[in-house]
């Protein structure tokens, strides 16, 4: 490990670290995407230390980021006095970085990324980002849809920071999978839906990441704010130079309660009825300081039945799509162990998992991975994560993900 210096000015508070701090010996001090909530918080992780230090192989991300800056405001024609002057912070140059599309996901950089798109208020910026962020995810979702889908639906079932960055990926990754495998709508209007489901919350975003770390009931004038808040979205989305009216429609009208078939509606309402159903599944889902969350089997049962307690047909497209016990959710067996799911199979209930806790309650060593399609390993309940107490390892599980393609008929 070759250590190099960071300012500690450049750290932000309140947003994520695009890099793991490090004290002079290479102990880690806080992993990247780490957020620094307050000064207070920063100066106890100084402590008596005169500076803090990154990996050399993450610095070198850090000068080509900053070269990159330099050359968006020459570009631009920025005075180059006021271009010696400019100070970036190592947020900006982690959201202005470029990420490779043949590379493996950094969901960690893409969450800052999505962070960053939602609080863009430069029209030629917030497009960019927003094209470069759906392009990604659209596709990490054909790539590697169970891979998507389980570090998606972990970030949202385990963290509240960021709630509003993590909401919005996970939507619209649940809304592309549905729309591409189940609903069979062309690549066209599935790229539109997915940005769609991306700003859907444009107009709440602050009031968002608040009320997840809120303890307190949403206030009266909150509560107003979030009845607003998709028209406030179409003013935001129109100012920032979006005119497709599909696109619109569906952000204006996915807070719309209307049941019934997808059939008779325009395009844009098909698509706010999707976008609804998967907001519901994912608001459930993630957790609140105020709350505890669903699991994600009762969170999806809740996108599935109606107003009227009917099978809604967006929500049936989800499910299919997704899975009653979806990737990155906990389940129990038949066999009493505890499991994760890793990935989808042939039908919504008999997906492929892999063993956390056996029989004995005991942690496994050894990731072994079960059919539950097979009786004796058949699923017996769905788990809330706060009832699973067994840390994961991310990396590993991602890698069973990616395994020979599993069942799924289409």
């Amino acid at each position: 490990m070759n250590l190099v210096t960071i300012n500690v000015d450049s750290i932000r508070i309140g947003q994520p670290l695009p890099f793991s701090l490090r004290d002079e010996s290479g102990v880690l001090l806080a992993n990247k995407g780490y957020v620094v909530e307050n000064r207070e918080e920063l100066d106890l992780m100084i402590g008596r230390r005169s500076n803090l230090f990154i990996d050399v192989t993450e610095s070198e991300s850090y000068r080509r980021a900053y070269v990159g800056k330099l050359r968006d405001l020459v570009r631009d024609d920025i005075p180059l006095g006021q271009i010696a002057d400019s100070q970036f912070s190592s947020f900006e140059l982690a959201s202005a970085r470029d990420t490779t599309d043949t590379g493996e996901p950094d969901w960690l950089d893409l969450q800052a990324q999505t962070h960053a798109m939602l609080r863009d208020s430069n029209p030629a910026s917030f497009r960019q980002r927003l094209d470069k962020l759906q392009a990604q995810l659209s596709r990490h979702a054909r790539v590697n849809p169970d891979g998507t889908l389980f570090a998606l639906i972990h970030l949202s079932s385990s963290e509240v920071r960021l709630y509003s960055a993590t909401h919005a990926m996970l939507v619209s990754v649940m809304c592309s999978l549905a729309a591409r495998e189940v609903l069979k709508w062309p690549a066209e209007l599935e790229a539109t839906l997915c940005k769609a489901a991306l700003t859907m919350n444009i107009g709440m975003t602050e009031l968002q990441d608040r009320l997840a770390l809120q303890k307190q009931p949403p206030s009266p004038e909150q509560l107003r704010q979030i009845e607003q808040h998709a028209t406030r979205s179409v003013i935001l989305l129109e100012q920032l130079g979006v005119t497709d009216p599909c696109w619109l429609e569906a952000v204006l009208d996915h807070r719309t309660k209307t049941p019934g078939p997808l059939a008779g509606r325009v395009q844009g309402q098909r698509m706010a009825r999707l976008i609804q159903r998967a907001d519901i599944f994912a608001a459930r889902l993630a957790p609140r300081t105020s709350r505890l969350p669903d699991s994600p089997a009762s969170a999806m049962q809740a996108s599935y039945f109606d107003e009227n307690r009917q099978i809604d047909e967006a929500g049936a497209a989800l499910i299919k799509a997704v899975g009653i016990y979806s990737p990155g959710s906990f389940v129990r067996l038949s066999t009493n162990e505890v499991a994760v799911v890793i990935k989808r199979g042939a039908n919504t209930t008999t997906p492929r998992v892999a063993i956390l806790i056996n029989r004995s309650g005991m942690p496994t060593g050894e990731l072994i991975v079960r059919d539950t399609s097979k009786p004796e390993f058949r699923i017996m309940a769905g788990m809330a994560y706060r009832d699973v107490k067994v840390k994961i390892n991310l990396e590993r599980l991602l890698a069973l993900t990616k395994s020979p393609a599993s069942d799924r008929p289409w």
